[in-house]
């Protein structure tokens, strides 16, 4: 999560008696615990204010990283590198609707097989923070709430709701049994357990929903796991409970030490902890990148471990928001954001090391020892290309493809979740009421459109209903002519009051003075549709024209596959495949983001046919190329920077 905490920009190192004393501890040690009498233990010795590693005084020096957002075939390389910066701990959300795609459907397999990502860690000999919700936020569609949850429409996610505890405690009664087994007291590596995630920046402020979580993981986790909650300052008052250790988070401008007195005001013994400093920021689609100082962020580092508190950075490596699970916020407008979980991190988005990581190991390096040896350099990155795309079909003409089960008839329109499309797309499909001698406005009253759509009539593209717009774009057409608007789901809110972010035609689209009626609905799913194979790379190439298409190509290439970046020049916006996975949004006519990271394993390397498949849904480019680059473009607008109060 992210936070910005409102405690003045700049960093104030100031020890105050009593509350910020220097803990001196020794370095870390070989875990002696295993095949010791009494066995391993992690816990909190308020007495001396430490924690207590198999009886020794102990300090994590950790950083976050998000197994779904790096391919398995790279989390091990991630991992190392990690280690190699000084670090002795990794700190991981668990996304519900991850692994819960439907309700009772849990899949723990391939990229999203959490014990396999937590035996890499402990390869690593790295421990583990691990914060599995049910709320993470992280910047992650709903905060990894699953968006099925809103199938009932008056649910209210994070509270003592009947229907939400419900779901929750049927979620964690499948992933807790998972977790005990890697707990550390259980000779696994993980050290403690999250409750919630800043819960006291949620409206609710329901204290029984925090102590039936609690309660949960106690029953299923037993009592000797540490569990700990973490807040920004002005969050820990709702975001605390008895019972559960409470941390803080706060990056590199904001003043660490009222931060830590007011930890100290919730948990007046136990170590300092900053659960979250960040290394960094998200970017927004049409927002700059976000970029941050490395001396200030070492500088801050060193300050915390000179107190002796454990630190979490936030993040070490953000990886990539592939296919449609990037979160969104909501302030003066919403805000989704990029396929790039970059985060301007010590570790890039392709798992590079930066100037950050030099500086944060220089700092660790002056309180524990850091591995010897050389780090891993950056991995070698491929140029290719150009490669020409075909126009293959408008959207619209795979519709059977793409709703093999046929459209809904409804009276008005309904939202995604009540035709159970919980991501991606969905068409609804009318007809003109009347004939349009002279251009009429159609609009979408009332933030009707969430979040963008492509409107056509008669297979025409006619333009763009978006979100927190005042949009108006006027039709002329016959009686009966078919008029269709394919709305994206451009990511649910992640932070804050995100309890009812329906996505599609929340109301009926107004033409002229009279609401639409009489509708199909087609739940799209283009994903199925190109890992089958289709639209073929070898169809009858179609004329390229504006609106929603697909395009595609097949290329080879000159030699082994690795990682490289890919470039759309031209191109407005839609939905990137390559060999089948979905890479995730592009929109280089908005940015910041103007590149794609694709990372080698997603490749097939020298005599091996690639697909690379397009949806665009604006207008393509004009030479209908892509390009395949040796380094990113993350920065390519010039908004003016909008930052929310706390996020991630």
């Amino acid at each position: 999560m992210a936070s910005s905490l409102g405690l003045g920009r700049r960093l104030v190192v100031v020890l105050v008696p009593v509350l910020l004393v220097p803990v001196l501890l020794p370095p870390p040690t070989p875990n002696p615990g295993f095949g010791q009498a009494g066995g391993p233990s992690f816990t909190v010795d308020r007495a001396r204010g430490v924690f207590l590693r198999d009886g020794l005084p102990f300090r994590y020096i950790s950083g976050s990283v998000h197994y779904a957002r790096v391919p398995r075939a790279l989390w091990a390389d991630r991992l190392r590198k990690m280690r190699m910066s000084g670090l002795n701990a990794v700190q991981v959300y668990v996304p519900w609707n991850y692994h819960e795609p439907r309700p009772g459907v849990y899949d723990f397999a391939g990229e999203r097989d959490l014990e396999a990502f937590l035996e890499a860690v402990a390869a690593e000999g790295l421990l583990v923070i691990l914060r599995p919700g049910p709320y993470i936020c992280a910047e992650w569609e709903m905060g990894g709430l699953p968006s099925w949850l809103l199938r009932k429409a008056d649910v209210v996610p994070r509270t003592s709701d009947p229907d939400f505890l419900d779901a929750v405690d049927a979620w964690f009664h499948v992933l807790l049994p998972k977790v005990r087994l890697h707990l550390y007291q259980n000779g696994g590596n993980i050290i403690s357990v999250q409750v919630e995630n800043e819960y006291g920046s949620y409206w609710a402020c329901d204290a029984s929903y925090l102590r039936h979580v609690s309660g949960l993981f106690r029953a299923v986790l037993g009592e000797g796991v540490l569990l700990f909650t973490t807040d920004g300052p002005s969050g820990l008052r709702c975001g605390t409970l008895r019972g559960l250790f409470a941390t803080v988070d706060f990056g590199p401008g904001d003043n660490m030490t009222e931060a830590f007195a007011l930890q100290r005001e919730y948990e007046p013994n136990g170590p300092l902890v900053n659960s979250e400093y960040y290394t960094g920021w998200l970017d927004y689609w049409g927002s700059p990148h976000s970029t941050g100082d490395a001396a200030a962020l070492a500088r801050g580092l060193e300050a915390m471990l000179t107190l002796g508190a454990s630190v979490n950075m936030y993040m070490f490596h953000g990886g990539t928001n592939f296919g449609y699970w990037n979160g969104a916020d909501l302030k003066q407008s919403y805000l989704p954001v990029t396929t790039s979980y970059d985060y301007d991190a010590p570790l890039s988005e392709a798992g590079d090391p930066t100037d950050k990581l030099y500086a944060l190991r220089g700092v660790i390096a002056k309180f524990q020892p850091v591995p010897l040896g050389p780090m891993p350099p950056p991995t070698p990155k491929m140029t290719f290309g150009p490669v020409t795309l075909t126009p293959v079909g408008a959207l619209t003409d795979f519709l059977d493809l793409l709703c093999p089960s046929g459209p809904l008839r409804v009276p008005r329109p309904l939202p995604f979740e009540a035709v159970k499309q919980d991501r991606g797309f969905l068409l609804y499909r009318t007809r003109l009421p009347r004939s349009l001698p002279r251009p009429t406005p159609l609009r979408a009253p009332d933030g009707g459109v969430r979040d963008r759509a492509y409107v056509l009539l008669q297979g025409a593209y006619r333009g763009v209903l978006e979100r927190d717009g005042e949009g108006v774009l006027l039709l002329k057409g016959e009686e009966g002519a078919v008029l269709d608007l394919l709305v994206e789901n451009m990511g649910r809110i992640s932070f804050g009051a995100n309890a009812s972010d329906f996505k599609g035609l929340t109301g009926p689209p107004v033409l002229g003075g009279a609401a639409l009626a009489d509708w199909l609905l087609f739940p799209l799913d283009p994903d199925s549709l190109v890992r089958s194979g289709r639209p073929p790379a070898g169809a009858s190439p179609r004329a390229p024209r504006p609106g929603p298409a697909f395009y595609t190509v097949r290329f080879l290439l000159p030699g082994p596959a690795r990682d490289t970046f890919l470039y759309l020049p031209g191109w407005t916006k839609g939905q990137v495949w390559i060999n089948g996975f979905n890479l995730g949004r592009y929109w280089p006519a908005r940015g910041p983001q103007r590149s794609l990271f694709v990372p080698g394993p997603l490749l097939r390397g020298r005599g091996a046919a690639n697909t690379l498949t397009l949806l665009e849904l604006e207008a393509p480019s004009p030479r209908l190329q892509a390009l395949f680059l040796d380094r990113p473009a993350l920065n390519g607008t010039a908004a003016r920077p909008r930052r929310r109060t706390e996020a991630g």
